[in-house]
């Protein structure tokens, strides 16, 4: 079906030959020989008297000096130009853009079907049309000035793999079909809540207080009919399509600042409501949406097909071992027509991906040593070993490149300190509850702590002061990590990267100690408890620190480390037992509004056992951020609550992981796409090729 590339072992071989030979010789290499050198001598003597010139010949052993002939290297080619082959694990759930929820369903997805919008290639904070002809926004009326309505022209003249025409009536239908199927294990709460203002995530919230969602069998036979078509009518009202105008409209409940970015995501990518039909989706009639509530990805019949209108098709696929994409030749893009200024355009320029699925390391790396894939995942443990092989750095947010000094000639580009979209972070419970077994006595006579402890402001300076970030980021994280500077992540809108933060510090550690709960706590002491989840080693290397550092200003700071298996320290948690606590945060929608609300207002803030007035504060602040539309807005909201968040010391943040990526130096134009799901093939290209 495709043609894999294979350098072949002799080159590979080669290849370290020629790593060690660089490695043990220095730049410019002179080599001494001794040859045989026959001369010619013409010589002046005197004979008898006589001055007379006598021509001898004369062999004679010289050392000569070398030099090598330069040898000329040529590019690193593929042997198959046309072929893209990845080779990672973990199997996709859907490609029905309705339900998907995870990564490698989106990887697919994003790269044979299209949204209206997209990210702006590696630009997290902006984004660019795709089946729309602009992005909505505030100065070209796409957006009206209460931040209610969202208005799309859609692109003409494009069409889907199977010949289909895209019509606007297409878009209403997938993101009605969406919100009425309402899946729990899908994305779809996401959209239902600026939407329909819906925040228990359900289409059914208004039917019985929601007793019925995610029981579609529960709905069909308790819920009458009436109701059952206000829902879907409701629905419809919200996004509507005008197909002689070529608009859709989206009459949001709330103003919402993620929004876009929301449906730039593939749960936005836009269905052939024909085809869609035709495979036994949704009809579109209020009638019937309830037959299709809830069905989850076994039962969907749209999980195990797909028809877009992206750079790819599929060609097929195998549940376990992965997939294959072939080249959509139809593809709508002309050559005048980048998806962002300088990104790819036309057709695409590899024809076949190859996204193969090899759980065993051992196996992947052997094929990345053969030159059979391009790309492969590689655990953090195992980057060492890869490491021999690369011969070029790369810089993700230049797109520079420099050669390895060590190994010039390594077949393998390295690209690091890709930011990820997950942060390790250390809570303080203000407010710890009644009857804690992790607060000691609970009084401050040097064998426990009182329960509100960390509301002294004190208190959790103290603790940001002593922690030391960079052992942290060392130990923990292998030293891939990059310090954030509050709750929203490096690269996000509303990241200050001029904002304050933390430094390690011992001295005012001591020095705030002193100060907090009216200068008692250097004669008696405390003594509380820092939990983290057993087998989590980076979280309980924060313990450790914490641990060691307050016991070096005073030994009268005790800090005791408990493991808790991963039920018993999230309820732990969610019950406020726990004094101060290591815990992650994964995002699900790359938006600022997604880590400020957990951090401040929502999930942390109710197990720190926030105190009103601050919760308060940040409240303010949290809603009038994802309710500006004007993005220079939200920046400056968010710089002023991430202030807020540093002066009051809520947590101690630390470091942002950060990833790695490894390929065959012959594969051009790989980016990073911070935010997005997966990797975009469109952009790619291979040496040898287009």
């Amino acid at each position: 079906m495709f043609k894999t590339k294979r350098l072949g072992l002799l080159l590979v071989a080669i290849a370290i030959l020629a790593v060690l030979l660089v490695a043990c010789q220095p730049e410019t290499v002179e080599v001494v020989k001794e040859v045989e050198v026959t001369r010619v001598i013409t010589e002046t003597v005197v004979e008898e008297g006589q001055t007379v010139e006598v021509t001898r010949i004369v062999t004679e052993i010289q050392e000569v000096v070398v030099e090598p002939t330069p040898v000329e290297v040529e590019p690193m080619m593929s042997s198959d130009p046309t072929v893209y082959t990845e080779v990672l694990f973990g199997d996709i759930d859907t490609m029905d853009p309705n339900l998907n929820y995870d990564t490698a369903s989106g990887n697919l997805i994003d790269n044979v079907m299209e949204g209206l919008i997209t990210f702006n290639g590696s630009d997290a904070t902006s984004y660019v049309p795709a089946l729309a002809l602009e992005v909505p926004t505030l100065e070209n009326g796409g957006i009206s000035e209460d931040g209610l309505t969202y208005t799309f022209h859609i692109r003409e003249g494009v069409t889907y793999h199977d010949g289909g025409a895209l019509e606007p009536h297409d878009v209403a239908y997938s993101f009605q079909r969406g919100l009425l199927q309402s899946d729990p294990n899908s994305a779809q709460w996401l959209l239902l809540e600026p939407i329909l203002g819906y925040s228990s995530g359900d289409v059914t919230e208004e039917i019985a207080d929601g007793a019925y969602a995610g029981d579609p069998d529960g709905l069909k036979a308790n819920v009458s009919p009436e109701e059952l078509l206000a829902v879907c009518e409701k629905v419809q009202a919200a996004v509507v399509a005008d197909d002689a105008a070529g608009t859709v409209t989206f009459n949001n409940a709330l103003p919402w600042g993620p929004f876009l970015a929301t449906i730039a995501q593939p749960w936005g990518a836009i269905l052939d409501s024909e085809w869609a039909i035709e495979n036994g989706a949704w009809d579109g009639d209020c009638a019937t949406w309830q037959d299709y509530y809830a069905p989850g990805s076994e039962n969907d019949e749209l999980t195990a097909i797909i028809n877009g209108t992206g750079p790819y098709k599929l060609d097929s696929w195998t549940p376990g071992e992965g997939f294959v994409l072939v080249a959509n030749e139809n593809y709508w893009r002309t050559d005048d027509m980048p998806v962002w200024e300088g990104g790819p355009a036309g057709q695409p320029r590899i024809k076949t991906i190859v996204h193969q699925l090899v759980g065993e390391w051992g196996t992947r790396f052997a094929m990345l040593q053969a030159g059979d894939a391009d790309s492969v995942s590689v655990p953090q443990a195992n980057r060492p070993q890869v490491d021999a092989f690369v011969g070029e750095f790369c810089d993700w947010q230049t797109g520079e490149c420099t050669a390895n000094p060590d190994n010039p000639d390594g077949p393998l580009r390295k690209w690091a300190d890709l930011p990820s979209v997950s942060r390790t972070d250390v809570f303080m419970t203000f407010n710890v509850a009644e009857g804690s077994p992790y607060i000691g006595s609970g009084q401050l006579d040097g064998n426990g702590i009182p329960n509100d402890f960390f509301s002294d402001i004190d208190v959790r300076l103290a603790m940001n002061y002593c922690m030391d970030y960079d052992t942290y980021i060392a130990e923990a994280m292998n030293g891939q990590g990059v310090r954030d500077n509050g709750p929203i992540i490096l690269g996000m809108l509303g990241y200050n990267p001029d904002g304050e933060m933390y430094d390690f510090d011992l001295a005012k550690c001591e020095e705030h100690l002193a100060t907090a709960w009216g200068g008692v706590l250097p004669e008696t002491g405390f003594r509380f408890s820092i939990a983290f989840n057993t087998g989590n080693v980076a979280r309980q290397t924060v313990g450790e620190i914490l641990q060691a550092n307050l016991r070096s200003i005073n030994p009268n700071y005790q800090v005791d480390i408990v493991g808790m298996p991963w039920p018993t320290f999230l309820r732990s948690f969610r019950a406020a037992q726990v004094p101060v606590i290591a815990s992650g945060w994964l995002e699900d929608i790359h938006d600022p509004h997604n880590w400020v609300q957990p951090f401040t207002v929502g999930t942390y803030a109710g197990r720190q056992a926030l105190p009103d007035d601050l919760r308060a504060q940040f409240q303010e602040l949290v809603t009038a951020g994802v309710l500006a539309a004007d993005p220079a807005e939200r920046e400056q909201i968010y710089f002023d609550l991430q202030k807020l968040h540093h002066d009051q010391a809520i947590q101690i943040t630390l470091a942002q992981g950060v990833g790695v990526r490894y390929e065959q130096r012959w594969v051009k134009d790989w980016y990073n796409r911070i935010g997005a799901f997966g990797r975009y093939y469109y952009a790619y290209g291979i040496e040898g090729g287009g």
